[in-house]
């Protein structure tokens, strides 16, 4: 246990020194939101949106856009650079097992995500009167399931990239679909039927419906609650499989 709680301690501090992780996943979901709400039209009731304004939407998504950045962009080229300069396989020759630093990066990416939920809200409530989410217990629910989605895929990166170069390219080619099914481009609520329907059995599509469902005051659908669920337990299950430590 004091083994693991010094990994922890140690990746933290090199978490810290790495400005270009804080502020993709910090700074940049609360970034882009606070753009788009500078946008006169984006502040105003849209009938077709139910008379929900558009910035009222982009909240949940910069909640998304958080675990996206912090899961597929930031976590797998530092877990696959230890892994390729032989870090890991060092590691496992010592009382601090290899399992340790996994859950220390998954531990810190997965609060960084949090914390940039919490500033997103705020930054939302303050600066353009968003609302805060009027179904807390089922917010919360949603919100650990969108993160444990988020890290599962993340890991799983990690376990099919050789190389920070592969990972860097794998990363690339899940992030534009993760942000696309996010509503970064169109809120899924806006989307068209069809493509919502299909867009909803993603993970970050099913996860952007539950927020927005408990950020309204409903309990999130266990229809989106349960896809969620079924794609960390797979995608969890394939990294574990899949995953080297050398």
């Amino acid at each position: 246990m004091s083994a693991s709680v010094a990994v922890l301690r140690t990746e933290a501090r090199l978490f810290g020194r790495e400005p270009g992780s804080l502020f993709w996943i910090l700074l940049f979901p609360t970034l882009l939101m606070t753009i788009l709400g500078l946008i006169p039209s984006f502040r105003e009731a849209d009938e077709a949106l139910g008379g929900r304004r558009v910035i009222d939407l982009y909240v949940p998504v910069a909640v998304l856009l958080a675990s996206i950045m912090a899961a597929i962009q930031a976590m797998p080229p530092v877990l696959t650079g230890y892994r390729e300069h032989g870090i890991l396989r060092r590691m496992s020759t010592t009382p601090v097992r290899p399992m340790s630093l996994l859950a220390a990066q998954i531990a810190l990416h997965g609060a960084a995500a949090l914390a940039s939920t919490a500033l997103v809200i705020a930054v939302g409530r303050i600066g353009f009167g968003v609302a805060l989410p009027e179904q807390f217990p089922g917010y919360v629910l949603a919100l650990l399931l969108t993160t444990g989605c988020a890290l599962a895929l993340g890991s799983l990166v990690c376990a099919l990239s050789r190389t920070t170069k592969i990972a860097s390219v794998i990363g690339s080619v899940v992030f534009f679909p993760a942000m696309f099914t996010a509503g970064v481009w169109v809120p899924v609520q806006a989307m068209p039927e069809t493509l919502r329907r299909i867009v909803e059995l993603t993970p970050f599509g099913a996860a952007s419906q539950a927020l927005d469902q408990a950020a309204t005051g409903g309990w999130p659908g266990w229809t989106h609650l349960g896809v969620m669920a079924v794609w960390a337990v797979l995608l969890t299950g394939v990294a574990a499989r899949r995953f080297k430590w050398e």
